[in-house]
């Protein structure tokens, strides 16, 4: 039997929804220099990059936990993988499409994903 696909079945947020949710969610708790990364153009690996840093690494680690939290209640997601909450200098939750980094500021600049991507569209978000 094929599953009713009809337009009155619930969805989830779209991908773009989402990683504006998400940079919402980490200003909130005042994460710094959030952009949004889009790669749809550039890579298959995923849609869009969220990148922010925070001021410590509790707060890093109280940034990664707030935005599971809020992704699960907003779009029933759970993060595929979880990366650096021991750590705390380099976060990464990847939902697949979606892939945020939480760092560290000293670890942000080290990596620089915004100039190795620089493919990419990237906004950066302001509140």
């Amino acid at each position: 039997m094929i599953p009713d696909t009809d337009s009155t079945s619930i969805q989830g947020p779209d991908n773009q929804e989402l990683a504006n949710f998400i940079a919402t969610s980490l200003s909130n708790r005042k994460a710094e220099s959030i952009a949004i990364m889009d790669l749809r153009e550039v890579t298959t690996l995923a849609d869009f990059f969220v990148v922010c840093n925070g001021l410590s690494d509790v707060h890093v680690k109280s940034l990664a936990n707030e935005i599971i939290e809020k992704v699960a209640d907003f779009a029933g997601e759970k993060p595929w993988r979880k990366e650096g909450l021991d750590t705390r200098r380099w976060v990464v939750l990847d939902y697949v499409s979606i892939v945020v980094h939480i760092f560290g500021e000293d670890t942000r600049q080290h990596y620089n994903l915004e100039k190795m991507w620089s493919d990419a569209k990237i906004k950066h978000f302001e509140d």
